[in-house]
């Protein structure tokens, strides 16, 4: 197996699954090979993610002898190929559905006009054996995959939906050939034939599992948008000429063109020409943003006015846009803590259903009225038929990947399925300054010479000084010297202090660059430059001193202004009623000045990049769900820490590992957005939970005759095979209703 398999894990579509017991076999089956460390099935979209180190071949050979067929799915499938395999598939439910439903109708409109001839005459006796040799056949054609599916499972000791129909539908035609035979000796009520029904069931069955195949297919759609995004084509320079070749012969390093209108085949590196670039199916953001030499460009945007030639620097599954669909599948997948509840009960329900038929058929033989034998196998048979834990199955997966894919068409990206549980109870969000809520591109506002050198000089000997820092605040310094077209000394005995500043020597100079605890630590007084400082500390910008030979020469003042959306965004989560802090390793009057433009109200100042995971760690002591937002990179220890962490980041940052969710926008409304989803998602899971137990609470009881004794009702069987149908219907439409939702204006 491939290193990729091997980290990302291997998928696989799984044929024949149509209920939770179904998924529980599955996991059986392919956690039992040798070398899997971990098993997540879905039964939304009847696919398997499996981890570890094993063979193929023998994961499909596992699924097979479990009863069900197995294809190994790699690279990006063909969104036309798969839509129309979804749509051949729903096309055969609705054949085998109007088959059965079509004779079905026939029986019981010539049994409401009285043509039917009486049981027990030549006529009838004729007449009722060529119907039960129709049924057969269409029960043979309707429900084919229903009775192989059921004997599978007999051979496995185990027992699943397709158990429940073949026992039902199987009971009912078996049934009412012996009354054709026998008659005579049953009493007259029940020498009724069950064709009609058995015909009908399979009808309204197959025809809610192709309802439910086509929900479901919609709810795919974000993974087959994102597929889409991906040409299929490149042209590439090679050996001075221009040409197509298909993309997965492109090369790391090759020099590819893109003309406007085009689709941007794998991520690279600008180096000719510009243009504007529609980033939205990734980002979410609407506008086009401008692309020149030097600049990232992703694969799956859209160029829109320039030509120009790029640089490939990742291919493949490398390509941001790979990382995505990888992670919306997987998160698509993944099972958040509600759904280990319904997997939980599924795994025992068809064993209980099938011994509560048992126990019906018992009580109303031995206790029911006459005639005894009938009321008991219409009650047995009703029971087996209405209890199939479709909707139960699919309740949880149905509602977390129309969720998983709506939020990757907003941008933001769910890594974890628990992450989308927890979101909606955060109380308490950590944000940290630099990139989240500024900028994170900060220019230098002012210089200020203490001494006798010129602003120049200082300028100078700070970006020389800060040259071997990858801090922001160090790039904006170079920035400006670079303007300037200052020439950068030579630094020897380089050093960082994480939180503090810089030193180094330059010629016969010791040079130290930062704040005022770095200025402390060497003993260097600054104190006269207090007011200085904190002047510019109160506009919002971080002041740092230059200090030369043990003396302060001058002090450079950073602005990072915040995000035109930061504010809003802030509002938007306090009105969710969640508490907010910004984390800074700013001084505390800058941290102020900034967090007031924000609205934010609580600050910790003068955290090292190492501590904040012990602020978020605190702050779980105290009680609260703590959120942490974070640019991915110096975070990561707060973001791991965190109950969900949210990493801010462009689509070229999707592969942070140490966050929940990934905003690919790098905007902080999404924040708001992705916790309002939360809420939304569980909200829907509960009411596909509920509706499903709830339904099965009280469909059986009424299916097994409770309301005879009070009313004189019995449900009948064909009914109830609808109401089974149209449960997992409903639970689809509901799911769905969090595609259209509003999650930006709460």
């Amino acid at each position: 197996m491939s290193q990729d398999q091997t980290e990302d894990g291997i998928r696989l579509s799984i044929l024949g699954m149509r209920c939770a017991g179904c998924v529980s076999a599955v996991e059986g089956a392919l956690s039992a090979v040798t070398g899997v460390t971990e098993v997540t099935v879905n039964f939304a979209d009847h696919s398997a993610l499996v981890k570890g180190n094993s063979d193929p071949e023998q994961l499909k050979l596992a699924v097979k002898d479990a009863g069900f067929d197995a294809a190994i799915m790699e690279g990006f499938e063909d969104p036309a190929e798969q839509e129309q395999q979804e749509h051949q598939r729903y096309q055969q439910l609705m054949q085998k559905a109007k088959v059965a439903g079509g004779f079905g109708a026939f029986l019981m409109l010539i049994d409401m006009f009285g043509w039917m001839p009486m049981m027990g005459t030549p006529t009838g006796q004729w007449f009722w054996s060529v119907v039960a040799l129709i049924t057969l056949g269409i029960l043979a054609y309707s429900g084919e995959h229903f009775y192989k599916g059921a004997y599978k499972s007999l051979l496995l000791k185990q027992a699943n939906m397709d158990t429940l129909i073949a026992l039902g539908t199987g009971s009912a035609w078996i049934y009412s050939c012996i009354v054709i035979d026998y008659q005579a000796i049953l009493p007259s009520i029940a020498a009724h034939a069950y064709f009609e029904a058995a015909v009908v069931i399979l009808a309204f069955i197959n025809l809610g599992t192709g309802l439910e195949t086509l929900a479901r297919g919609r709810t795919s759609s974000a993974i087959r948008q994102l597929i889409g995004l991906q040409p299929r084509t490149a042209r590439v320079i090679r050996d001075g000429e221009e040409i197509d070749i298909a993309i997965e012969n492109v090369g790391l390093g090759d020099t590819l063109r893109v003309r406007p209108g085009e689709k941007i085949a794998v991520d690279g590196v600008l180096i000719e020409g510009h243009s504007s670039v529609d980033e939205s199916m990734l980002t979410g953001e609407s506008l086009p943003v401008e692309k020149t030499v030097g600049m990232q460009v992703v694969a799956g945007t859209m160029n829109q006015t320039g030509s120009f030639l790029f640089t490939a620097t990742r291919i493949g599954r490398d390509t941001a846009l790979a990382q995505i669909i990888n992670s919306v599948r997987q998160a698509q997948s993944s099972k958040p803590e509600i759904a280990r509840l319904a997997d939980r009960i599924s795994a025992v329900f068809v064993p209980a259903v099938v011994g509560i038929s048992v126990f019906t058929f018992l009580i109303w033989y031995i206790f029911g009225p006459e005639p005894s034998l009938g009321y008991a196998f219409v009650t047995s048979m009703t029971v087996l038929v209405i209890a199939c834990p479709c909707a139960l199955g699919l309740a949880t997966p149905i509602s977390v990947m129309v969720a998983v894919g709506r939020a990757a068409q907003s941008g933001i990206l769910i890594r974890k399925g628990d992450a989308l549980q927890s979101a909606g109870k955060i109380t308490c969000l950590v944000l940290d300054k630099t990139g989240t809520v500024t900028e994170g591109k900060p220019t230098v506002a002012a210089v200020s010479t203490l001494a006798d050198l010129s602003e120049d000089v200082v300028l100078q000997l700070a970006a020389s000084i800060e040259s071997g820092s990858e801090h922001p605040l160090a790039a904006a310094i170079i920035a400006a010297a670079e303007q300037k077209q200052l020439t950068l000394s030579k630094v020897t005995q380089f050093a960082a202090s994480a939180g503090h500043g810089v030193s180094g020597q330059i010629d016969d100079q010791a040079i130290l660059f930062g704040n005022v605890a770095l200025m402390t630590e060497y003993n260097i007084a600054h104190t006269e430059y207090t007011a200085q400082l904190e002047q510019f500390a109160l506009l919002g910008q971080t002041p740092m001193l230059l200090a030369v030979n043990q003396r302060v020469v001058g002090i450079i003042a950073v602005s990072d202004p915040i995000k035109k959306d930061s504010a809003a965004a802030v509002q938007r989560l306090q009105h969710l009623g969640i508490r907010v802090i910004m984390v800074t390793g700013d001084n505390t009057i800058t941290a102020h000045a900034i967090a007031k433009q924000a609205g934010i109200t609580e600050i910790r100042a003068q955290v090292l990049p190492q501590d904040k995971a012990a602020v978020v760690k605190e702050l779980q002591l105290l009680g609260e769900i703590v959120g942490m937002v974070g640019d991915g990179i110096n975070d990561a220890p707060a973001l791991a820490q965190a109950d969900v962490g949210f990493a801010i980041g462009t689509g070229t940052d999707v592969a942070i590992e140490s966050a929940d969710v990934v905003i690919l926008q790098g905007s902080l409304v999404k924040v708001p957005e992705a916790i309002a989803l939360s809420k939304a998602t569980v909200i829907n899971i509960k009411q596909n939970l509920f509706g499903a137990f709830v339904y099965n609470t009280l469909s059986i009881p009424i299916a097994a005759g409770l309301l005879y004794p009070l009313f004189g009702v019995l449900l009948n069987p064909m009914i109830a095979g609808a109401a089974m149908a149209m449960s997992s219907v409903t639970v689809v439409t509901n799911a769905n209703r969090l595609r259209w939702a509003k999650f930006d204006d709460k």
